[in-house]
């Protein structure tokens, strides 16, 4: 079973990026989480989903927002957004899927970006980090197979930064960030990319300006979390940097994960 993550900065723009991508990939992939959709549930593409053999339920917004769920099997117990938490942006949508092995929830999420720190963007940030890892929670209590994934607009620790010295303290780089991610960790999740050796420098996104992709001048934000119950199913976690090399491309590349049909 193959699940992804991929921020592709406009569905609209980049749909044939993403209907060639699962094309490509052996064996296909399961469940793809889209985020930054920028189009409404009425300009969502579910028939060339549909047409490519997959299931598709979405979260839209016209803005830098939107998220999806691309899958194989269709998608049930579908939840927007964050329950309880009052929230005008689209940035969440979850669904159990089906397993050899049993059900999955997935939640695929856009975690806010937070502009700079001190900013009323930042706040909002803080406050929604602190309703999901609720949420995620009271989730891993009801389903204890678990995949968070998504856009983060967090990176770990200084080897997810090309520069931690210039960017110390910056946004996505901030100790308040970063202690919300120790804390999804504490509940009994675990980053999947590194259950596995990887390369050093391994990145998910960069910037469009300065050849940031060529120099590889980029950030790791873009994560998949899995829990305890999944963690000895895991059997590879890579960063696809293939489609940042196409014409027009997203700055975000996919991440996906491996998972056997038992332990």
């Amino acid at each position: 079973m193959k699940l992804a993550t991929w921020n592709v900065n406009s569905l609209p723009v980049r749909l044939p990026q993403v209907l060639d991508w699962l094309a490509a990939q052996d064996g296909g992939i399961d469940v793809l989480a889209l985020q930054e959709l920028k189009c409404t549930d009425d300009k969502f593409p579910h028939e060339a989903f549909t047409e490519a053999g997959y299931h598709s339920v979405c979260f839209g917004q016209k803005t830098y927002n939107g998220v999806a769920l691309i899958t194989k099997a269709p998608v049930q117990d579908v939840t927007r957004n964050i329950p309880g938490f009052d929230d005008e942006m689209a940035r969440v949508i979850s669904g159990v899927v089906s397993s050899a092995s049993g059900d999955i929830r997935v939640i695929g999420a856009y975690f806010p970006n937070g502009q700079e720190p001190g900013s009323d963007k930042f706040e909002y940030k803080m406050a929604w980090l602190d309703a999901l890892r609720a949420w995620v929670r009271e989730e891993l209590a009801r389903t204890p197979r678990l995949v968070l994934m998504g856009d983060y607009n967090i990176t770990f620790d200084d080897a997810d930064v090309y520069d931690p010295v210039a960017l110390f303290e910056t946004i996505h780089c901030t100790e308040e960030e970063r202690y919300h991610l120790r804390a999804l960790i504490a509940l009994g999740l675990h980053d999947a990319l590194r259950l596995f050796e990887q390369p050093a420098k391994s990145y998910s996104w960069w910037d469009y300006r300065n050849f940031a992709f060529r120099r590889n001048r980029g950030l790791r934000i873009d994560h998949i979390l899995i829990s305890n119950a999944l963690k000895d199913q895991a059997r590879a976690c890579v960063i696809d940097k293939t489609p940042r090399n196409n014409e027009r491309p997203s700055d975000h590349t996919p991440v996906v994960l491996t998972l056997a049909s038992s332990a």
